[in-house]
């Protein structure tokens, strides 16, 4: 008889609001990020499991986990285009394509969800800001005359990659997802961050510092992943809104806007900069005045997180079903290219040297 109220204290806990007065987020959206967040962290232990045993040469080897490909999304990109001129998903990195496919759903029907919710790279540049405001008391912004150019950046890199993958003809697109180069490009991936160059490690130095100071920093200026995922959003559904005669223009919802949109003036925020990360929702201090709507019908930020991760649940399970989120490669063909991507065929197809 006791666990029905016990059920209840716990979703009530996981529905409630974490973080000061003017600084708050929903603790359902911190818990869903972790969560995902972690089982990033496992897919690299079990994919460092898998390099150590290639290099060994002991097959068969540990089970190399397709959820690593999450790291390949240009990768994922191609395998797009690729699928329609083929008509098969290719079995090389089947995982990065299906899971491009799905944040692009993510973004169609519930905004840039999967920035907010779902991006390990989201979740640290916010535990980062959120550092920088306990150090220095808030987060510093750009004066407007330098903000747009600097966003104007994730645009640049998105057409530029983007424009790359479409130039590339059915039969040039074939041969880099076959490459060597490619078939240990997740192999690759992982190498770069652990054993990061100097001018590896000074980048990515400066960005972790700049989100510091910058909510956000590499988010807004340079994600060329999050601008794709912004310009399907434009399609979507959902719309935070704002009721115009509770509203009291306390202007908290700007505030603690991690996209930094004027929600206290807009009816409706349709901007492709939105992450549906819900936070002016959860700061609002007045009832129902500012609300989440899909097609017109609110929703609770509860069941919006049950959508997203839902949904995200869907494709990985549909992918396992219909065979398409492992890749085809054998153990044995993976000693041989992973004992060997050090040599010249291994470059990127189209630039001399290894």
């Amino acid at each position: 008889m006791s666990a029905l109220p016990h059920g209840r204290s716990i979703l009530t806990w996981i529905s409630g609001r974490a973080g000061s007065l003017t600084d708050r987020t929903f603790r359902v959206r911190l818990l869903v990020q972790a969560g995902f967040a972690f089982t990033c962290v496992l897919l690299g232990i079990q994919f460092a499991r898998f390099y150590t045993a290639a290099m060994a040469g002991a097959t068969p080897l540990p089970t190399r986990p397709p959820g690593a490909e999450a790291f390949l999304p240009i990768s994922g990109l191609m395998g797009i285009l690729d699928w329609f001129y083929q008509g098969a998903l290719n079995p090389i990195h089947p995982a990065a394509t299906v899971l491009v496919v799905v944040a692009i759903l993510l973004a169609i029907l519930l905004r840039k969800s999967f920035c907010s919710w779902i991006c390990p790279v989201g979740f640290f540049s916010e535990l980062l800001a959120r550092f920088g405001r306990w150090s220095f008391g808030r987060n510093f912004r750009p004066w407007k005359w330098l903000d747009i150019p600097l966003r104007s950046l994730k645009y640049l890199l998105m057409a530029f990659f983007v424009v790359a993958v479409v130039m590339m003809g059915a039969a040039e697109l074939a041969d880099f997802i076959s490459s060597p180069y490619n078939k240990v490009a997740d192999v690759k991936m992982g190498l770069f961050f652990v054993h990061m160059s100097q001018v590896g490690i000074i980048v990515m130095g400066s960005l972790a510092v700049g989100s510091v100071f910058i909510q956000g920093f590499w988010c807004r200026y340079m994600c060329p992943y999050g601008a794709l995922l912004g310009l399907f959003s434009w399609m979507s559904p959902t719309r935070v809104k704002r009721n115009e005669s509770t509203c009291i223009s306390c202007e908290r919802c700007d505030a603690v806007c991690m996209a930094r949109l004027p929600v206290s003036k807009s009816l409706a925020v349709v901007s492709t900069e939105c992450t549906g990360c819900l936070d002016c929702l959860a700061v609002c201090p007045v009832k129902d005045t500012l609300v989440v709507q899909v097609g017109g019908r609110r929703v609770s930020h509860l069941r919006y997180a049950a959508a997203v991760v839902g949904l995200f649940a869907v494709g990985y399970v549909g992918a396992q079903v219909t065979g398409l989120w492992h890749n085809q490669i054998s153990d044995e063909e993976y000693v041989e290219r992973i004992q060997n991507m050090n040599g010249p065929e291994y470059g990127h197809p189209g630039m001399d040297g290894p």
